[in-house]
């Protein structure tokens, strides 16, 4: 199940999450929801294919093969995919070089009585 919260009047409401699975940009897995998701240049004859009209019906309009790697199915999705990066792919901006204070230096800066 899914919970959706409206953010004007809070109220939640429960959805069957397979259902909402096939709406949105972006493409996801039909059995879990995640986004991180592979894309296959051919079927895998080790993993299970997605069964369902919905799935037929993406093959049939021209979707990529694509591959869950927590549920390990294959599926068909004609969305736009957006690889997933992690936080470790990502690159650190670069920090401006500082000087090391020392401790005497911070206690000769100090205001004096204070």
């Amino acid at each position: 199940m899914a919970k959706y919260r409206c953010r004007e009047c809070r109220v939640t409401e429960n959805a069957p999450r397979r259902y909402r699975l096939h709406y949105g940009n972006r493409c996801r897995c039909p059995r879990c929801g995640t986004f991180r998701i592979s894309k296959l240049k051919e079927r895998d004859r080790i993993d299970p294919m997605e069964t369902g009209l919905l799935n037929l019906y993406e093959r049939w309009m021209g979707g990529k093969l694509y591959h869950c790697r927590f549920c390990h199915v294959q599926f068909f999705d004609r969305r736009k995919y957006i690889p997933v990066t992690g936080a470790a792919a990502q690159p650190k901006p670069a920090a401006a070089e500082e000087t090391p204070v020392s401790v005497m230096d911070a206690k000769s800066t100090a205001t004096p009585g204070v």
